[in-house]
């Protein structure tokens, strides 16, 4: 899988954006958020939700992103990373 172009903000931060499937309420989207929020770096989790279909999550975070890491994360929320956001 792969991550977004990762692009840089005023703020300094860079902003990454992928698709996940599977989720279906606000309890899957507190669910994405909080495991990568687990991740070092991260400094904002937004997930746009798409009840059935992939939904866009973008990270703000002050380095670019493990995608082993994001894989990982998604996983144990329960759901599935399906590509980078367009």
């Amino acid at each position: 899988m792969s991550i977004s172009p990762t692009l840089v903000n005023d703020a300094g931060s860079t902003n990454s954006e992928f698709l996940v499937s599977g989720m279906t309420c606000s309890h899957c989207v507190s669910s994405v958020i909080e495991e990568l929020s687990a991740i070092d770096s991260v400094e904002n989790v937004v997930v746009e939700l798409n009840v059935g279909g992939a939904s866009k999550v973008t990270v703000a975070s002050s380095a670019a992103l493990d995608p082993d890491a994001v894989q990982a994360a998604i996983s144990e929320a329960g759901y599935e990373w399906v590509d980078a956001a367009s």
